[in-house]
């Protein structure tokens, strides 16, 4: 069973869609008649979040980030480069 709600109902019975939020469940809002927004719980929303990372992973989208990362190494100081930077950009 999908749970719709019109804005107007929304309006009428909040106490209501939230309780059905609190049981787990995932409301949508219709406007018109076309889905607008959707309410759910918190805890489904973290959970599908770190499903989702996984799944980039997995399909090698996102590069997992390494256990230990080498540190950031400053450059070699080059003379004169603020200089050309700043009259570049005007200043």
């Amino acid at each position: 069973m999908r749970l719709l709600y019109s804005t107007s109902e929304v309006k009428a019975r909040f106490s209501e869609v939230l309780r059905h939020v609190r049981e787990g469940k995932t409301v949508t809002i219709s406007h018109r008649g076309d889905p607008v927004a959707e309410i759910r719980p918190l805890s489904e929303r973290a959970t599908r979040l770190e499903k989702r990372l996984a799944d980039l992973e997995r399909r090698g989208i996102l590069t997992p980030r390494p256990k230990d990362p080498k540190p950031i190494e400053p450059g070699t100081p080059v003379p004169g480069a603020l200089k050309r930077f700043l009259a570049a950009r005007g200043e």
